[in-house]
């Protein structure tokens, strides 16, 4: 298989849109409304976490987006019967599987595939038969990797929380070594077979080295360009995305 697996997309995720509306309640702003201006603006495709408490994603939205964008939906849920069922009804381009606590203010890490994995691979069957590609949401460790190949994934995406906090953090040390994992194992679930995805904490700053990787084929990422949005335009905010992530392909 070539190393090489083809251009970068950028998945735009809008949960925090729907937080800032659900704040105060209401309609505004409107979840929709990003998305369409994240198509517009270069995305290549909508994330939406419909999480099992409705802290910001809710069911009419996933019914909105599905109707309303024309670009793919990134239907990120935790594996239980209820998330399922509602991605069996709508069919998404795309199903990540993601781990859920209701005590936590965002993902904190990835599924622990290896623990879980006839669970996991029970569960999602009938995904893949209804059409759904699905991505499970790891750490870059070579047994979740492993463990993800053997259920049946098709796509891994790899959490890149620890390389931005490091960054964030000054921990420079600390920082390059998550960077190094992220590498090795992108390349090592390439090898495997699997398409590689990367997100979560990634800002303008970390972006450009993650999306050098050439087994990298889609970033998704979320809360920095809708903090962002506030200070430049949702819009503008995106398009220098974009543009980093296509200066660091070339």
């Amino acid at each position: 298989m070539s190393k090489f697996a083809g251009p970068l997309r950028l998945g735009v995720n809008i949960d925090h849109v729907a937080t800032l509306r659900n704040a105060r309640g209401g309609d505004i702003p409107d979840p929709l409304r990003a998305a369409q201006l994240a198509e517009r603006a270069g995305a290549d495709g909508i994330t939406a976490h419909l999480r099992e408490d409705r802290r910001h994603i809710r069911d009419d939205d996933i019914d909105r987006l599905i109707d309303g964008i024309g670009i793919p939906l990134n239907f990120e849920m935790a594996a239980t019967r209820e998330m399922q069922t509602i991605a069996l009804r709508h069919k998404p381009h795309a199903v990540c599987i993601v781990p859920e606590k209701r005590e936590e203010r965002t993902t904190e890490g990835g599924l622990d595939v290896a623990r879980d994995e006839n669970k996991l691979a029970d569960f999602i069957a009938p995904l893949r038969e209804a059409g759904c590609r699905v991505s499970i949401f790891i750490a870059a460790d070579e047994r979740q990797i492993a463990a993800a190949h053997r259920i049946g994934a098709e796509v891994i995406e790899l959490h890149t929380g620890a390389y931005c906090d490091a960054h964030a953090e000054g921990r420079l040390e600390d920082r390059d070594r998550e960077l190094d994992a992220l590498r090795k194992m992108s390349a090592h679930a390439h090898a495997l077979g699997l398409e590689v995805h990367a997100g979560h904490g990634l800002t303008y700053e970390t972006v450009k080295p993650v999306a050098a990787f050439p087994e990298v084929m889609e970033l998704n990422i979320g809360h920095f360009l809708i903090g962002e949005s506030v200070f430049r335009g949702l819009e503008p905010a995106i398009a220098e995305m974009r543009r980093l992530i296509d200066e660091s392909r070339a």
